[in-house]
């Protein structure tokens, strides 16, 4: 089940096992030490399919002018022991879906992992940028026109 909420809607679990995911995922998974807690999930929508009651894949929508003059997809997600089963491409669709339905923008521009470029131009993403360095890791920027 795709659930789409707002900051204030998340409940005190949803927010405690989003937070977990991303941190197990981006920071101790890729061994890349920041700070996932940016501010701009106040104002984002946050996408998770979940299963058994469980989120098993993530990502939040930021609004236009948030990251970019575009919406944007973030802090894409899934669970490792939910891998390989198709939840990357349902929760990136849902989140493209959510802001074709909810916002009036030209286009999404998201700051992809460069080794996911591949994924990201099957689901209509076009590299914008050359490749460079967020925390030591190769990004890239993307559009969905």
């Amino acid at each position: 089940m795709i659930i789409c909420k707002k900051f204030n809607e998340l409940t005190v679990e949803e927010l405690y096992e989003i937070l977990r995911l991303r941190s197990e995922i981006f920071v101790v998974g890729q061994k890349s030490i920041y700070n996932d807690v940016d501010g701009k999930d106040i104002t984002s929508i946050h996408v998770m399919l979940k299963e058994d009651g469980k989120i098993k894949a993530y990502l939040r929508v930021l609004q236009p002018g948030v990251s970019y003059e575009d919406a944007s997809l973030g802090r894409v997600l899934v669970a490792v022991e939910a891998r390989k089963r198709g939840f990357a491409k349902l929760i990136v669709q849902a989140g493209v879906n959510y802001i074709l339905e909810n916002f009036k923008t030209k286009g999404i521009t998201i700051g992809a992992q460069e080794y996911l470029q591949k994924f990201y131009d099957e689901m209509g993403f076009k590299a914008i940028s050359e490749v460079y360095l967020i925390n030591e890791i190769p990004h890239l920027d993307m559009k969905y026109y």
